[in-house]
């Protein structure tokens, strides 16, 4: 059974910096993509970072030279840090993959950024 347990999220300060961990189970994480959406009230989900198994990134354009998804597979974890965090970052972050042709998701994990 795929399962994701998401830590790191909290409030911030404008200009701060979190870091956001996904570990999972149920399945070979090492060849499997991952990545980080988030979402606030009435918005749809937003992609907002992927990383391939062998390492390769992207990222949504807000976010462009601030965050960094990153990956532990001897750990099975997932990351994304996150510098020069704005209000507009706020939002209920969520891990994702695609395995068996299915999406699976994480509880979510709330970042709040605000003075």
């Amino acid at each position: 059974q795929v399962q994701f347990v998401e830590s790191g999220g909290g409030l911030v300060q404008p200009g701060g910096s979190l870091r956001l961990s996904c570990a999972a189970s149920g399945f070979i994480f090492s060849i499997h993509a991952m990545g980080w959406y988030r979402q606030t009230l009435g918005k749809q989900r937003e992609l907002v970072a992927t990383i391939t198994s062998g390492g390769s990134t992207t990222y949504v354009d807000s976010v462009k030279g601030r965050f960094t998804i990153s990956r532990d597979n001897a750990k099975n974890t997932v990351y994304l840090q996150m510098s020069s965090l704005k209000p507009e970052d706020t939002a209920v972050y969520y891990c994702h993959t695609v395995y068996d042709i299915s999406d699976y998701w994480g509880q979510g994990t709330q970042v709040t950024v605000s003075s």
